[in-house]
């Protein structure tokens, strides 16, 4: 199991204490950032994805990542 893997494993255990770090790495896995004008957004896939840049990361921006993410890989 490699490091980016025990990564999410952990993001997908605790949504609810994420660190910016660890999302935004989560992102640039899957997809990339994108700069906005008030706000950074998560493209993956065919989803763009506004999120607010606070540390730790809301658990509804770290849920939404997840489920689009989830539906990328088809599960």
């Amino acid at each position: 199991m490699t490091k980016a893997e025990k990564r999410e494993i952990k993001i997908r255990q605790n949504p609810d204490n994420v660190s910016l770090e660890d999302f935004e790495f989560l992102i640039n896995q899957y997809g990339e950032i994108i700069e906005g004008s008030n706000h950074p957004k998560a493209h993956i896939h065919n989803h763009v994805y506004p999120y607010k840049r606070k540390n730790p990361v809301s658990a509804h921006y770290v849920e939404g990542i997840l489920r689009i993410i989830d539906e990328m890989k088809g599960e």
